[in-house]
């Protein structure tokens, strides 16, 4: 079995500059249950990292902490070296952190066209004006199918198509750090593969950090640069995803080995 990495062994990965983004012993509760306890985790600039953890491990709570949606007890959340905890969530998309949430949450009746051009809502009027046509040509290049579906209402969309269309409208916002809650979710496993590839040229072509929360553990592993498993609401194990694929411990809980 490998011998992964303690929890403030990682902390190691907080002292460089190229660091996007660090959580630092951050808890969070729901009530007087406490959903998150001494999380820790650090991003890498055009990284991407996986959280994984079952149903009731923590993922979506951390994903909300994030994101602004929830606050925290103690802690903090440092992204582009600013203090982010406590910012409204509308300020945080601006910092350049765009999420793509469970479920894809999709205006049903809004066309392709006004659901990615939704996504700039963030921008000022001469950032907008200056980026959207380019931003625009990019997702098309990436989905184009999309581009092939402009005056169509996002709920007769294909499940892959949807995620493409959310994929789309968070790229709108121009980010620097993308957060994905279960992209997999409802998927075949041939979309998930595309998916997941989609994700990689991503991060490795527009330069984007990317946290990959996932039940899927075995495709995101595939794809990621480091793996950290949420269960209970803590940080149990954190290590590259090369050591963690083969590891005995993830092989029998994970993948089903």
């Amino acid at each position: 079995m490998v011998d992964f990495q303690s929890s403030r062994k990682d902390e190691a990965r907080g002292n460089s500059n190229d660091i996007l983004l660090s959580i630092s012993n951050v808890s969070a509760f729901y009530g007087d249950a406490q959903a998150l306890k001494d999380i820790y985790l650090n991003i890498r600039r055009n990284e991407i990292v996986a959280v994984l953890g079952s149903n009731g491990a923590g993922k979506t709570t951390l994903l909300k902490a994030l994101t602004g949606l929830m606050n925290i007890l103690k802690g903090k959340i440092i992204f582009n070296k600013d203090i982010i905890n406590g910012t409204p969530s509308h300020k945080i998309v601006r910092k350049g952190i765009a999420t793509v949430p469970e479920g894809r949450q999709l205006f049903g009746s809004m066309t392709v066209a006004d659901t990615l051009l939704l996504g700039t809502y963030c921008l000022n009027s001469h950032e907008r004006k200056n980026m959207q046509e380019e931003r625009l040509r990019m997702i098309y290049t990436l989905f184009p199918i999309l581009g092939d579906r402009l005056d169509q209402p996002s709920n007769t969309l294909s499940g892959g198509e949807q995620q493409m269309l959310a994929l789309g409208r968070a790229l709108m916002s121009n980010p620097k750090f993308l957060v994905l809650d279960e992209p997999s979710l409802g998927l075949s496993p041939l979309l998930v593969k595309e998916m997941m590839n989609l994700l990689k040229r991503i991060s490795h072509e527009l330069n984007i950090s990317i946290l990959l929360v996932e039940q899927n553990a075995r495709a995101a592993i595939k794809i990621s640069d480091y793996i950290y498993i949420l269960e209970r609401g803590e940080i149990t194990l954190s290590d590259t995803a090369q050591k963690v694929m083969t590891s005995e411990r993830i092989q029998s809980a994970y993948l089903g080995a």
